[in-house]
């Protein structure tokens, strides 16, 4: 037995075609830092296309970000502060072979994920009820230009559905990085599947770090 009750995880060997482990991780790393470029360009180009339409109609886009609420954006925002905290506090603790509170820890970084998940579906439910949703029934209460008013909101549910979708797969990794911390799989010498997840955790974070002020802020004065 180890500190604070952790049980130590047996050896790990690399997979057949690695020579070590370190290459193992090096391996893996270079694998997540490549996944990590193509979801850079994947949501460069929604940005790139928000930004082009925000310059057309900026009168119109500034009208849509005023039908966002601020309040449940900025919560969200701190939630997911919070969980990458949460994450990195997971890393440290599987990089010192503590699995009991490697769980623990992902534990706290799955529930803010749900939690921002559930406030997000709360603004959606909003969405449809004001009939924001982009279609036959798109009808905004008092907008003077609702037909590109509508692009906004396309880019609008574009751009954090894709961020939701992300957070669901996240969140999936992370229940099964659990179980694993709860089976003791992690140590000093093999933690590489939390780390190379809280990469794409954090990136997920900084994406809506993004999201936020674009969506929701730049306009509202006007």
């Amino acid at each position: 037995m180890s500190n604070h009750g952790e049980t130590r995880s047996p050896a790990v060997e690399p997979q057949h075609q690695f020579d070590n482990l370190k290459q193992q991780h090096e391996s893996t790393a270079i694998g997540m830092w490549s996944f990590l470029v193509t979801e850079i360009l994947f949501f460069g180009a929604l940005f790139v296309a928000y930004v082009v339409y925000r310059f057309s109609y900026p009168q119109a886009f500034a009208e849509g970000s005023h039908h966002l609420d601020v309040l449940l954006g900025g919560v969200n925002t701190v939630v997911l502060i919070s969980s990458s905290l949460t994450m990195a506090l997971a890393v440290a603790a599987s990089s010192e072979g503590k699995n009991k509170l490697t769980a623990i820890f992902l534990v706290l970084t799955i529930v803010l994920g749900l939690a921002f998940l559930g406030i997000k579906a709360v603004e959606y439910t909003h969405k449809f009820h004001e009939h924001l949703v982009p279609g036959a029934h798109f009808a905004p209460h008092g907008a003077h230009d609702p037909q590109h008013m509508q692009i906004f909101f396309s880019l609008y549910f574009a751009m954090t559905g894709m961020h939701a979708l992300h957070m669901v797969i996240g969140i999936v990794t992370l229940c099964v990085l659990t179980c694993m911390a709860l089976f003791g799989k992690f140590s000093r010498d093999y933690y590489s599947p939390i780390e190379l997840t809280g990469l794409y955790w954090h990136f997920v974070d900084i994406v809506w770090i993004f999201l936020f002020p674009l969506l929701y802020l730049i306009g509202r004065h006007g």
